[in-house]
């Protein structure tokens, strides 16, 4: 079965709220009672609104009759203005699938067709067929449909620049491997922020910078869509854009440029306490600013082996509170849960094994290794066609350099992974031997080819172009994790990474005779509900607390009376 994060039915009724008489309307498609909708909301201008059920149903007013706008809705086929589960779950992250003009005249929408998409697509089945049209609300109802450059396609985002204008990214099925993609299934949905009068849009792109290759810029477009080079250097989402921006100076193009616009802090001033790491509200007249202070968090930079170039990747340690060097302590590392994700940062956080660093003497370890973000393209980009490699040797050369210190126990040695992570720790303990006492793999992913077909890679989505070489299956000689001890935690409904991949390892476990554990949530996704959530972290504390624990060597026994 499939679990649908964000979409629901219900059935809605329309109250008047400004007469002495109580007023009702139910809302129901012409010649249908007591239906039960996919969505229903109000307008952007008076009370115009919206309802479906497997077709869009538009209303001017309250009073008004229904005015259907498509008829080719079939449920669980044909999807008009609602997502499909896989629009819904992995590009819209929502279910709504239609976008109001700001003066509510027009009315933009997806039209998906799900004839021959397999309801959990994998690597190499078709998707959706997927259609864009804008529909006049106003005046004689004409439909207009948005053809897109490719056949094979993705809708990744739709916004309206104007009354009048809208942007639309589509993304091309043959070029869609990114590791910003993969994994976090974040398909480029990222919305421009345009100018006024929407000649000029702003987005982060990477930039050439530095050694490492490109950087996330903000950088300006405008409605011939030329690049201008040398943005201002960023790290996350464009929070806010005045449009007095857009012609402060003429546009340059030159890499050496000082950019487009004086560069000047804002809020250095206000950052007396030298934090680190800065959430900014700012507000809608763009006369404010708040800052969010998140940590002023302490880490080293671990020197690996690229090659013939050193490379410098960070590594944080998080010491118990009592620690000394003299004493023996047990080592937990963490590993993140996908490409592009970034594990060490200087924002503050507690989990689950802040418990074990602070009472029961544990140290933990999470080190950004190749593939992972902030760091440039060329750091992100490392295990481009080789997953599970060059990842997986940073991991185990940042455990070995953390065995050199006199005050990591050898003996005591674990690791914890999700996601990706899992997968990266599965692969470590096969091709490690004995280094850990014990690990837990929560939702791994096992096998590529069971990977949800819009986020798996190029060369899975169209298995001609298949190399087994470069993707590396966990499934392949599990024999080598027979004598691991093990803990794996999967959700049944979990849809990012499907319960197949653990059930397909248990399976190749038992064929082995290998040591595990189990802990399933049923009904539970990806993400836990919280009861889910306080199970989760005790059953890893405890899990971790047993393995890591400091064993004592017992005290000789007194000597035996002589004998009489």
């Amino acid at each position: 079965f499939l679990f649908y994060r964000h979409s629901y039915m219900a059935s809605y009724s329309i109250y008047t709220t400004f007469t002495r008489g109580e007023e009702v309307w139910e809302l129901d498609p012409p010649e249908v009672v007591n239906s039960v909708l996919q969505y229903a909301a109000w307008g952007v201008q008076g009370q115009q609104s919206t309802y479906l059920k497997n077709n869009i149903y538009y209303q001017s007013d309250v009073k008004s009759n229904s005015l259907r706008l498509t008829s080719s809705g079939k449920e669980g086929v044909i999807f008009n203005g609602i997502a499909d589960w896989l629009y819904e779950e992995e590009i819209l992250h929502t279910h709504v699938a239609h976008w109001w003009s700001p003066d509510g005249e027009r009315l933009a929408f997806l039209v998906l067709n799900d004839r021959k998409q397999y309801p959990y697509p994998k690597a190499g089945q078709a998707n959706p067929a997927v259609k864009l049209y804008v529909v006049n609300l106003y005046g004689p109802t004409h439909t207009l449909e948005l053809v897109p450059p490719d056949t094979e396609h993705y809708v990744t985002m739709v916004k309206w620049i104007s009354k009048t204008k809208t942007s639309v990214r589509w993304l091309n099925r043959n070029t869609v491997w990114n590791l910003h993609r993969l994994l976090l299934c974040v398909l480029q949905n990222q919305e421009p922020v345009f100018s006024k009068d929407g000649s000029r849009f702003f987005l982060t792109v990477p930039v050439k910078q530095g050694g490492r290759g490109e950087f996330h810029h903000i950088a300006m477009f405008t409605t011939q869509v030329r690049r201008r080079e040398n943005g201002l250097g960023f790290s996350g989402t464009v929070p806010s854009v005045d449009p007095f921006l857009s012609w402060l100076v003429a546009p340059c193009r030159a890499v050496k440029t000082v950019g487009l616009f004086p560069r000047r802090c804002l809020t250095c001033e206000l950052n007396k306490a030298h934090c680190l790491y800065i959430d900014a509200d700012i507000s809608p007249t763009r006369q404010h600013v708040i800052l969010h202070c998140k940590g002023r968090t302490v880490y080293v930079l671990f020197l690996a082996a690229a090659g013939h170039v050193p490379l410098y990747l960070p590594l944080m340690l998080s010491y118990p509170p009592d620690f000394s060097d003299s004493r023996h302590y047990g080592l937990l590392l963490l590993l993140d849960s996908a490409p592009g994700g970034q594990a060490v940062s200087d924002q503050f956080s507690l989990s689950w094994d802040s418990v074990l660093v602070s009472s029961d003497s544990v140290i933990v370890a999470r080190l950004d290794g190749r593939g992972s973000g902030f760091q440039g393209q060329r750091i992100l980009h490392e295990v481009h066609q080789r997953l599970g490699t060059v990842d997986v040797q940073d991991q185990i050369a940042a455990v070995e350099y953390l065995l050199k210190f006199p005050y990591i126990d050898r003996t005591r040695i674990a690791v914890f992974g999700k996601g990706y992570g899992a997968y990266l720790m599965l692969m470590m303990l096969k091709s490690t031997d004995s280094i850990f006492k014990c690990a837990c793999a929560m939702s791994p992913v096992t096998d590529w080819k069971l990977y949800g077909e819009s986020c798996v890679p190029l060369p899975l989505q169209f298995p001609q172009l298949f190399n087994s070489h470069i993707f590396s299956s966990v499934l392949q000689n599990v024999q080598a994790l027979r004598e691991q001890t093990l803990m794996l935690v999967h959700g049944t409904a979990d849809a990012n990474i499907h319960f197949q991949h653990t059930a397909e390892l248990v399976k190749n476990l038992v064929k082995v005779g290998a040591n595990y554990s189990m802990q399933i949530f049923p009904d539970e996704g990806h993400f836990l509900s919280q009861q889910s959530h306080l199970h989760l972290y005790a059953a890893l504390t405890s899990f971790y607390r047993e393995c890591l624990k400091e064993e004592f060597l017992p005290l000789p026994d007194d000597e035996e009376e002589e004998e009489e």
